[in-house]
């Protein structure tokens, strides 16, 4: 394989099988592993590890040693690190990037910031801060001036989503969807590794008030018992992967312990570590007790859905993420994988067919393609929605029934998740053939709606109705919601 090896010391014996799980309430002190959950023989460099290992602003100048960076590349790195945030680890760097290829390898687009995600002039204006040596103080003002025309909470997230009882807000939730509830554990909101496409990118940049978070599993339990309609529940970040297993445990324990929360079946944790840190499930210090964890979920009778972010077929090579899908499959949960389509990364039918059939092959099952969202640097990743489509059908008809599960292109925009279908001559007008997946309405799911031929447009709030309709069938409601 091109991708660089690496030796590095064990952290753990993977040739023994017996795990402690004393932090499990109610379980044995010591339990063992089913042979089918046993780690596989891997090769070297997949079975030693080092200890995790981030990389941050601060170590920029050290990735010149692997190679093709100039200085003004390195420079623009440092100037948009000081507006959007920047984090990646060892494990990155040496497995999945192809640095031969660099600047064009789309993993290292993926974590690297690069100068075209910030606007010319607010990209000058920080670069001139720091030609003239300004203070870190007053870079900070003016970074945090530009984060501001970036629309850090896109599709109404912090206005409309999060819910209030009694007049209280209730922070750190988001309730959207009757069905779903989505979560933000305040001890999960980092990442191993952050993409420089986030839509959540204004968890990372330590401003409070941007930050959606709560630690308060109480105050998450009694608004799941108190709406009863409620059937899964999203982890979410951040990434919550990033939180110890007795830390996920004082969230999900009590998901099935507690009768009143018994309307909550399915579990979903959004997480990219399988990308950035396939170790968390096969040789961390807890590897063990979360597989333990998710196990026991299934075995209650829940649905634990792992909801995967991979965005291109290369971040599913190395041997220690093969492994790690193998063992959370084992415990019985699933694995989907989604991913938005993005300018600079992987915007060719060829990369999602070539992903969604390795996905198939190792059973994780393709779920979503997203439209970029409109915020952060989206100049940089976004494309036209008639591209997005064109894409989609380039990829869909390559591969078998196997990978059609996956939907899209969509949009998680105001309203609610909006599929592009395609594009149409549907009285004598050319047409944007759109249907909501999901919606703030339940009524509106699985409804068609036509929109004026737009080649340009990029988001569903720069279309215009079809056939001189004066508005969508669905803005009357939207404003009842909005209201």
């Amino acid at each position: 394989m091109w991708y660089k090896r690496r030796t590095f010391k064990m952290v753990n014996d993977l040739g023994r099988f017996t795990v402690n799980v004393h932090t499990i309430p109610g379980a044995a002190t010591q339990r063992e592993w089913p042979s089918e959950n046993r780690p596989r023989d891997l090769n070297e460099s997949a079975r030693q590890v080092t200890k995790f290992k981030a990389l941050t602003r601060r170590n920029l100048d050290s990735i010149s040693q692997y190679g093709n960076v100039s200085d003004d590349d390195l420079f623009a790195m440092k100037v948009v690190s000081a507006v959007l945030p920047f984090r990646t680890n060892s494990y990155v760097i040496e497995n999945l990037i192809d640095w031969d290829r660099v600047p064009d390898d789309p993993v290292y687009r993926l974590v690297f910031p690069q100068r075209g995600m910030l606007e010319e002039g607010d990209f000058r204006r920080i670069a001139d801060l720091m030609v003239q040596d300004a203070t870190p103080q007053e870079i900070d003002r003016a970074a945090a001036d530009i984060r501001t025309k970036l629309n850090p909470h896109p599709a109404g997230q912090r206005e409309f989503n999060i819910p209030r009882e009694e007049g209280e807000t209730l922070e750190g939730l988001q309730h959207k969807y009757r069905e779903t509830i989505l979560f933000f554990p305040s001890q999960g909101q980092t990442c191993h590794a952050y993409c420089t496409f986030c839509f959540r990118w204004a968890q990372f940049v330590g401003e409070k008030e941007l930050k959606i978070s709560s630690k308060d599993a109480v105050n998450l339990h009694r608004y799941i018992a108190a709406h009863p309609k409620i059937s899964d529940i999203l982890f979410t970040g951040g990434d919550p992967m990033i939180m110890k297993t007795r830390v996920m445990e004082g969230y999900m324990r009590a998901l099935i312990d507690d009768p009143a929360l018994a309307h909550v079946q399915n579990i979903r944790i959004g997480t990219k570590a399988l990308t950035f840190w396939p170790h968390r499930f096969v040789n961390d210090e807890d590897a063990d007790d979360l597989l333990r964890l998710m196990e026991d979920l299934v075995r209650a009778g829940r649905h634990v859905a792992i909801m995967a972010h991979f965005n291109h077929w290369q971040e599913m090579r190395t041997e220690v993420v093969q492994e790690a899908i193998r063992r959370i499959r084992s415990t019985g949960a699933v694995i989907r994988s989604q991913a938005p389509l993005l300018a600079n990364i992987n915007n060719d039918p060829d990369i999602w067919a070539r992903m969604w059939r390795e996905q198939v092959r190792q059973g994780v099952i393709p779920y979503y393609m997203f439209v970029e969202r409109d915020t952060g640097p989206k100049q940089y990743f976004e494309l036209p929605l008639v591209r997005c489509w064109e894409v989609f059908q380039g990829a869909i008809q390559q591969v078998s029934g196997l990978s059609r599960t996956v939907r899209g292109p969509s949009m998680s925009a105001t309203p609610g998740k909006v599929e592009v279908l395609g594009v149409q001559e549907v009285a004598g007008e050319r047409v944007i053939v759109l249907r909501f997946l999901q919606g703030r309405d339940p009524d509106w799911c699985a409804r068609p709606f036509f929109a004026r031929y737009d080649p340009k447009a990029t988001w569903l709030d720069q279309l215009e109705p079809a056939f001189g309709e004066d508005k969508f069938f669905f803005e009357d409601g939207l404003r009842a919601f909005t209201a």
